[in-house]
């Protein structure tokens, strides 16, 4: 058979990917994945034990004051939730795109419009990619550009749309804080071969203002793990990062890092000594 996988989305929006022998050894590997929202706001993933009270007000914050989270963790770590979360601190009256493989994304505002990628036909035609939603996203007059998750050379789009004033929040598959911004910088790579380092570096590191990394517990407690914030500065084709929040001894506690544009916060009339106090 000329297409041994297949990819579909179910009625009630799990996704299914199916492989065939001889693909695989002997059967069909038939695979369901289910998303579950546990939580709907940051008040909620509070009580749930994944963020701090201090954290999420941080957080909380961030997001009404326009700064560009990227949040990562591994798989099923419990990313998309977390952004929906995050999503809803968005403030009301913000134009919202959303841009998915698969429609995850629940944003509680009233002017959202919610995009997702579509797989080519038996022929081969028809395929919308990711990176063509995040293009197509620039012409729809947004507010804020919301990616449910980047793995591949729409990464670039992405980043431009950023560092051109427009805040976003992305997903990202990563070990840690620190990776996923290694990440971000690799990503654009594969967009082609006259994209390099010197620019792409600079960007990422102008562009992303604070990482959100998530884990799981060994006793599958997800958890907000570190808030890494980016102060804009790059040396070496090394971006500088700082702690805001990190783990110790269990506990998400407040770091020694600064966050990045204090100024943003108090134009959105938040104490920032006092969101981090």
């Amino acid at each position: 058979m000329s297409t041994p996988f297949v990819d579909a989305t179910m009625p009630d929006g799990s996704r299914l990917h199916v492989v065939i022998p001889d693909i695989t050894r002997r059967h069909m590997a038939v695979n369901i994945r289910k998303f579950v929202l546990q939580a709907h706001s940051l008040d909620e993933l509070i009580a749930l034990g994944t963020i701090t009270v201090q954290a999420a007000r941080f957080l909380e914050a961030a997001i009404a004051a326009g700064l560009n989270v990227l949040v990562s963790g591994g798989t099923q770590a419990g990313k998309t939730t977390l952004l929906n979360c995050l999503c809803a601190a968005i403030p009301a009256q913000e134009r919202v795109i959303t841009c998915e493989e698969v429609f995850e994304l629940r944003v509680p505002l009233p002017d959202v419009v919610a995009m997702q990628t579509r797989q080519p036909n038996l022929e081969g035609a028809g395929e919308i990619p990711l990176r063509r939603l995040v293009k197509e996203a620039l012409r729809m007059r947004p507010s804020r550009i919301v990616v449910g998750e980047v793995r591949q050379e729409e990464c670039l789009d992405l980043l431009i749309a950023l560092n051109s004033g427009l805040p976003g929040m992305c997903t990202l598959h990563a070990n840690s804080a620190r990776e996923a911004v290694v990440k971000m910088c690799t990503l654009p790579l594969l967009a082609g071969e006259n994209i390099g380092t010197a620019f792409v570096v600079p960007t990422v590191a102008a562009s992303i203002d604070l990482v959100v990394h998530v884990g799981t517990d060994p006793s599958g407690q997800r958890r907000v793990r570190e808030i890494v914030a980016l102060p804009g500065r790059a040396e070496g084709g090394v971006i500088e990062t700082a702690d805001v929040f990190t783990t110790r001894d269990g506990r998400l506690v407040r770091a020694d890092g600064y966050p990045p544009h204090p100024d943003r916060f108090a134009a959105r009339g938040f104490d920032l000594a006092g969101l981090l106090a």
